[in-house]
């Protein structure tokens, strides 16, 4: 019986760092070993196809949400645990986010950036309390979180803006702010 699910927002492209990709798949296997759900977006290359993939090798139950355009870039991976397709992007992150406990951010390109920026926004104005945990994988964030303190040094946000999200370097970090939030 799942418990939790953790949405889990990455690249569909592995990246230059093999170490993206072992924070992947390490990120699927405590997923599945917690007996937690992973909520990801359905593709089965690059990081997502790793975390999924390392989820299911240990047990794990997988959700994944992908929208219709998507189904052959992405090669939606159809052998999930429940498998949803969507009409659209927007459609495809209501759906992971209204079947999720919690967020982690792994790298990614455009489309990390705008699930990170919508929860984030959605988290600003109150609209929830999930923990959105950035996994900061060799410093990949950090320009990221150096745009968000600007932001808020600039004064176009609150200094609270930046306590809506973790900042993690490992998913051992990550693993941390998962068990406290489900105990």
């Amino acid at each position: 019986m799942t418990t939790h699910s953790v949405c889990v927002f990455c690249g569909s492209r592995s990246g230059q760092d093999p170490a993206y990709r072992a924070g992947a798949e390490a990120l699927g296997e405590i997923i599945a070993e917690r007996g937690w759900r992973l909520v990801y977006g359905a593709g089965d290359i690059g990081l997502m196809g790793a975390v999924a993939n390392s989820c299911q090798m240990a047990g794990g139950d997988t959700f994944g949400v992908i929208p219709t355009h998507l189904l052959k870039w992405e090669v939606g991976k159809t052998d999930l645990s429940r498998f949803i397709v969507t009409e659209n992007m927007h459609e495809r992150k209501k759906v992971m986010f209204m079947n999720c406990d919690a967020l982690v951010v792994l790298p990614g390109g455009a489309g990390s950036l705008d699930e990170f920026f919508e929860v984030l926004t959605w988290r600003q104005l109150g609209l929830h309390q999930k923990p959105i945990i950035i996994l900061n994988i060799n410093g990949f964030w950090s320009p990221l979180v150096a745009l968000v303190d600007h932001v808020i040094e600039q004064g176009f946000a609150e200094s609270t803006l930046r306590e809506f999200f973790h900042v993690v370097d490992d998913v051992a970090g990550a693993t941390e702010v998962l068990d406290a939030t489900f105990s």
